[in-house]
Formats: C-alpha cells, sequence, structure tokens
C-alpha cells in the first residue's frame, strides 16, 4: 500500500509490443503467411511487421475450403494486390506452390515486383493440368536470382536473354524448354552446383557444360544427357524412363564422363522393361570408379540376369566403396523377366578373385527373397570386406520358416572382418 493507502492500479507488460525485432521476425517467418498475417491485430507494433518478411509463401493454405477454390481468380488478385501494395523492403525468397489448381492464376506483374527487390531464391510449382504457364519476359529480368525451381512452366526466354550468372542451383520439372535453350542456359550459369532435371519432353540430346556442377539429379531419357564438362560432379541420381545398350561401349559412356562420383544412386522402377541383351553388361568397366563411396541401388530386380549383371558390374568396377545400398524389387514382369542362371551364379566368387574391399564399411539389402544371386552377391561381400563393420539384411515378405532357413545360411558365410556384425530385420 501507498503512504496514502490508497491503491494503484499497475498496467501489465505490453509482452508482445516488448519483443525484439528480430525474434519477430523470426516467428513471423516459421509461420504460413496467412496466420503471419493475422499477427496485425496482436498490437500496434506487429500491425506491420508481416509487411516486411523477406521470405513469402503463397500456398494453397491460403483458402480455408474447397468451397474457396472456386473462386480462385478473385481471391488471389485480392493477395497479389495486397503484396504488391503493402510489402517493403527485400524479398530473398517467394513460393508459389498451386500444383493441385485447376488453373493458374494471372501473376505476370509479379515478376516485375520480384526482380526490382532483388529476389535470390524463387520457387514455382504451377498447376499441372491443362496449358503450361509461359514465364512472361520480367521473369527473365531476376537477376539476382541463385536458386531457381519451376514446374509445369514454359521457358522461352527473349532474345536478349543470356541466362542467369548468379545461380547455384537450377531444379526443372516438367518444363517446356528446348535442348538447345537448355544447354546454353547452363553453360552460361558459370557458378552452378546443383541441377536437376525431370520429366523433359524434348527428345533431342542435351549438352551439359558446367565447370562447377557437384551435384546432378536426372529423371527421364538419360541416353538424352551428354555431359560434357562436369570435371567436379561427385553426386549423381538416375531415375531413367528409357534405359537401353546395345553395346558394351553404351554402359562405359554413361559413366566415363564423370570420374569425380563420389555417390551414385539408380532408381530401376521407371526404365524400360527390355533394356537390352545381356551381352552388353561387361564383367567390369573399362576404368575404375577410384573415387565412388557410396553406391545406393534403387528397385532392382536381383533376380533378373541383366539388372543383376548391371549391379555387379558396378561394384566391380568400384574398388574404394565405403558404403552399398541396395533396395532390391520382390517381383517383376515375367514376360521381361531372364532369370539369373546358374552357371552365371558359379562364376560371381571367380570374377571377384582379384578385388578386395579395404573401405568397405557398411552394406544394406533391402527385400531380400533368398534367390541362389543374392545369397551368392551376400556371400562375397562378406568374404572380400576385411573392414566391414555392418551388414544390415530385410529379407521381403515371407513365412518364417523360408526367413529362418535364409538367416541360417548366412551365418555360415566367411567373414573377411572379425568385426562385421550382420543384422537381420525381420517385421
Amino acid at each position: 500500500m501507498p503512504p496514502n493507502g490508497k491503491r494503484q492500479q499497475l498496467s501489465p507488460p505490453d509482452v508482445l509490443s516488448n519483443i525484439l525485432e528480430s525474434v519477430m521476425d523470426d516467428i513471423l517467418m516459421r509461420l504460413p503467411l496467412r496466420d503471419a498475417v493475422r499477427t496485425s491485430i496482436l498490437s500496434k507494433k506487429w500491425r506491420h511487421n508481416w509487411c516486411r518478411l523477406p521470405q513469402l509463401r503463397l500456398d494453397e493454405a491460403l483458402w480455408k475450403t474447397k468451397r474457396d477454390l472456386t473462386d480462385l481468380t478473385s481471391n488471389f488478385t485480392k493477395i497479389i494486390y495486397h503484396i504488391l501494395t503493402l510489402h517493403a523492403g527485400p524479398i530473398t525468397k517467394f513460393t508459389l506452390s498451386i500444383p493441385h489448381l485447376d488453373g493458374c492464376p494471372n501473376i505476370d506483374n509479379f515478376f516485375y515486383f520480384l526482380s526490382r527487390n532483388d529476389t535470390q531464391h524463387l520457387v514455382l510449382e504451377l498447376p499441372t493440368g491443362g496449358n503450361r504457364y509461359k514465364l512472361p519476359s520480367s521473369f527473365f529480368t531476376c537477376l539476382h536470382l541463385r536458386h531457381l525451381t519451376l514446374n509445369n512452366t514454359l521457358f522461352h526466354p527473349p532474345p536478349v536473354f543470356k541466362g542467369f550468372e548468379r545461380l547455384i542451383s537450377l531444379e526443372l520439372s516438367n518444363v517446356t524448354i528446348s535442348s538447345e535453350l537448355l544447354g546454353s542456359l547452363i553453360s552460361h550459369c558459370l557458378l552452378l552446383e546443383h541441377l536437376v532435371l525431370k520429366d523433359s519432353h524434348d527428345s533431342n540430346p542435351i549438352e551439359i557444360s558446367a565447370p562447377k556442377l557437384r551435384s546432378f539429379v536426372l529423371s527421364g531419357k538419360i541416353h538424352l544427357i551428354h555431359l560434357k564438362h562436369v570435371p567436379l560432379l561427385s553426386n549423381v541420381s538416375y531415375e531413367p524412363t528409357e534405359f537401353s545398350l546395345e553395346t558394351e561401349h553404351d554402359l562405359a559412356k554413361i559413366f566415363e564422363s564423370i570420374p569425380a562420383v563420389e555417390n551414385l544412386r539408380w532408381e530401376f522402377s521407371n526404365q524400360d522393361a527390355n533394356p537390352g541383351p545381356i551381352e552388353v553388361i561387361p564383367t567390369r568397366l573399362p576404368y575404375a570408379l577410384n573415387c565412388l563411396k557410396r553406391l545406393y541401388l534403387s528397385r532392382i530386380f536381383l533376380q533378373e540376369f541383366f539388372e543383376f549383371s548391371f549391379a555387379l558390374c558396378l561394384i566391380r568396377s568400384s574398388p574404394n566403396l565405403e558404403e552399398i545400398e541396395i533396395e532390391a524389387c520382390a517381383s517383376s514382369d515375367e514376360d521381361f523377366c531372364e532369370p539369373v542362371p546358374r552357371d552365371a551364379i558359379d562364376e560371381i566368387p571367380a570374377s571377384f578373385s582379384d578385388m578386395t574391399f579395404n573401405h568397405l564399411r557398411t552394406v544394406t539389402i533391402y527385400d531380400v527373397a533368398g534367390g541362389r544371386a543374392e545369397m551368392q552377391l551376400i556371400k562375397v561381400l562378406l568374404a572380400k570386406s576385411p573392414a566391414l563393420i555392418r551388414m544390415v539384411i530385410k529379407p521381403c515378405g515371407m513365412e518364417d520358416k523360408k526367413s529362418f532357413k535364409i538367416l541360417a545360411e548366412i551365418t555360415k558365410f566367411q567373414r573377411a572382418s572379425s568385426k562385421a556384425e550382420v543384422v537381420y530385420n525381420v517385421d
């Protein structure tokens, strides 16, 4: 009580208004845009904070219900208008993700706004149905871009456009662009380190020259890709939708341009069911993949002669492997399946007779069916890996009796490493 005996009303501290601006910005950037705008009612200090957000994401979360989507053009136009008129300061990253909408709204004017705000990171995931959105001329004036992701767009720049000189990351998925233009675009991105190409519909070869490229992901027709100059390329992921070999040199050409590859991933599930005769798969490549440390084979049918031989060729050609991961496929189309013959299985140990995997430490094989080819591969890797620490084997769905029979057989295999632990995972 004060000396005069009268109570004093103490106002509670305004916690929200006393938060540091850096903390406010961090909170706002972690919220969906819809919720970030709603914070303007918290206090006077928060009223316009969202207007200076350096990162904006416009996605389908902006609409409450499916009913809101029916009036998309009107709603979206209002949102874009509010951002254009109220936002202050640079927008370093902008994401527009509306792939499931029926049509693409008019966003041409927004690219002019982004180009004037020195946007460095741009992600466009546009509707998949109907005609693809043609990027306006103002898009090609966003010369500060360092990261660019485009989905479902038509890329046709004006004649004066030479490229994005500051770009270090480029991801194109379902983008309509000619092979010549794509090759020119990449060659003018002298700082490019990361490249993703998915579902290109151009049937002409693409020549890629990128002296600083370190990571490359391809989902499409692998025979159309010519890696001309990529001396630093160390991470490669191939998901070929068409893959056929006519001669042994065809397989060698795929890997001869990436001598620095350290991590290789090959996805089998989307490729052509008839890749070619087994005779075109050599015992090993004409050169060693000496830099390859991690090999990941996904959805490979180890009981099919061509795919199994492909896997053996890569393993035999990679003497310095540190990690192997194989996601086997338990079944395949029998009309195109050529089983691994018995004599080929019996010859596997001899084909590894001059090899020792002195750096191999971990091996993981999923969906093992217990076929003779699979078991022989497991046996060889255990016998030829003196530094092996852990091998994880997960059988595919099968009855317990067969599963335990596979385990009993594996436990009898000779191990070159006294520290090797074999983990047999059963659901």
